[in-house]
């Protein structure tokens, strides 16, 4: 009888779905599936706030962005045959889909059999972890951009609203970007631009980081601002805050911040290391416009030093998906010759803004960011 070599693929849409009686390697990589799709799930905040299409038999998608229409009086007699300064005027952005994005790891059987907890539901949820982290951080890479943009609407004689940046505090110290009483501020004047932009309140929420968002729930006290039915140990735990100005609030370690990753430490921003924290802590960005990506999510120096948060709207950006998060792991031949197996995720998953006027960045010192 032949040897069988095969590799096992299951899609994180239906992680629970009945095995069915089929062969129990089918059941692990199910419930592989399930820690890979909690991890993902629990860590990935943007994909549900933007505009999300699944792509299917191509490599990009168009989305379209329509600008402002007027009204006009009718002149008895005339044929009505739509306004006469020709609006709507109407704005495509083409969203390629990225190299197809993979996180792994190999599991040596000896390991798993010597490990005191399950090895391989560890290593899933982790991979999911992974996945779920670049996935935000090219959502908001891409809403960042959008806020630094003027209108896609370039039609004679109309004037549509581009991005919003708005500067946290007074000073030229990075600290204003914890201070509560800045970050209240700023999110009222983002409500009211968006308002004077005509942007819907539907779907605004804002994402700053956890030293922020701490902040917050340290300082606001009884302004309104926590939810009264999440006091006691809810708000302990950083769920207090529910929304200012309408806007909902989302905490995140993967929005650009000071020219790092969740936190930035020293300088002029009033933190300071509470100890060895660790080579993972305040990562730099990474060269996003490096290979794999067909999207221009910007580089490290073009994102800057002085982006502290992010307010937007679900029409600021939007994301395609050829393939959504899933898991295979190895079998067969391939696991006797090399006594283990591969855990592989993968998703394929591309980013761009759409409406400018419905992102908004915060920022600190006086001088705003340089669109890219």
């Amino acid at each position: 009888m032949a040897h069988q070599s095969s590799t096992l693929t299951t899609s994180l849409t239906r992680p629970g779905a009945d095995n069915g009686g089929s062969d129990p390697r089918e059941l692990y990589l199910k419930l592989f599936s399930g820690e890979m799709f909690k991890g993902f799930q629990n860590n990935a905040i943007a994909r549900d706030l933007v505009m999300k299409r699944t792509l299917k038999n191509g490599k990009s998608l168009q989305f379209i962005y329509t600008g402002r229409t007027t009204a006009e009086y009718h002149t008895p007699g005339n044929a009505i045959l739509g306004n006469s300064d020709g609006a709507p005027p109407v704005a495509e952005k083409t969203i390629t889909v990225d190299d197809l994005l993979i996180s792994s790891a190999f599991v040596y059987n000896l390991d798993e059999t010597l490990a005191h907890y399950e090895l391989r539901s560890e290593i899933s949820r982790k991979i999911g972890y992974a996945l779920a982290e670049k996935y935000d951080r090219l959502i908001f890479r891409s809403i960042t951009r959008g806020a630094r943009k003027a209108s896609p609407i370039t039609k004679t004689n109309f004037i549509e609203p581009g991005g919003t940046q708005i500067r946290v505090g007074s000073t030229t110290n990075e600290s204003d970007a914890y201070s509560a009483t800045g970050l209240i501020d700023a999110f009222y004047d983002a409500a009211a631009a968006m308002d004077e932009k005509g942007i819907s309140s539907d779907g605004r929420v804002g994402v700053l980081n956890a030293r922020q968002y701490y902040a917050l729930i340290q300082q606001v006290g009884d302004n309104g601002l926590v939810n009264r039915d999440a006091q006691g140990s809810s708000r302990q735990a950083g769920n207090g805050i529910v929304e200012i100005a309408g806007i909902k609030i989302y905490k995140s370690q993967n929005i650009p911040f000071l020219g790092k990753y969740g936190v930035k430490y020293g300088g002029t921003t009033g933190e300071t290391s509470p100890g060895n924290t660790g080579d993972f802590i305040a990562p730099t960005p990474e060269d996003a416009n490096a290979g794999g990506h067909k999207n221009d999510y910007g580089s490290n120096t073009e994102l800057g030093a002085k982006s502290c948060g992010l307010i937007f709207q679900k029409e600021a950006a939007g994301c395609v998906e050829a393939i959504g998060p899933q898991v295979q792991t190895t079998s067969g031949d391939v696991s006797v010759v090399y006594q283990g197996d591969v855990i592989l995720g993968r998703l394929a998953m591309g980013a761009d803004f759409l409406n400018p006027a419905a992102a908004v960045e915060l920022y600190v010192g006086a001088t705003a960011p340089s669109a890219f």
